[in-house]
């Protein structure tokens, strides 16, 4: 796999983790003592990124939680061009060279 496609393929486990633990936040919300999951990411130096589900504050704020979803999607449909574009351009690069 291209390190392109691997950093791409991170981005795309973090954008799902986000968008599972904010399902799950929403679902909890009437849960008596519930704390809300979050999703802590970090940069990796070779590329790509790390995430890990950590429990939050008490609480959940639906608001906040469809401002999650949101954001998470558009991470994941970015990080989806990216693969898409990877493929096409390697493909390119095969033609060209056959």
């Amino acid at each position: 796999m291209s390190a392109i496609a691997s950093i791409a393929q991170s981005g795309l486990q973090a954008a799902q983790q986000r968008l599972n633990a904010s399902a799950h936040n929403v679902a909890n919300q009437q849960t008596e003592g519930f704390r809300r999951q979050q999703v802590a990411q970090q940069a990796v130096p070779e590329g790509g990124v790390t995430a890990q589900t950590v429990r939050g504050q008490q609480g959940v704020a639906l608001e906040q939680e469809a401002v999650e979803q949101i954001s998470a999607s558009y991470a994941y449909l970015a990080n989806l061009q990216v693969l898409r574009t990877n493929d096409r351009m390697q493909g390119a690069l095969l033609d060209e060279r056959a």
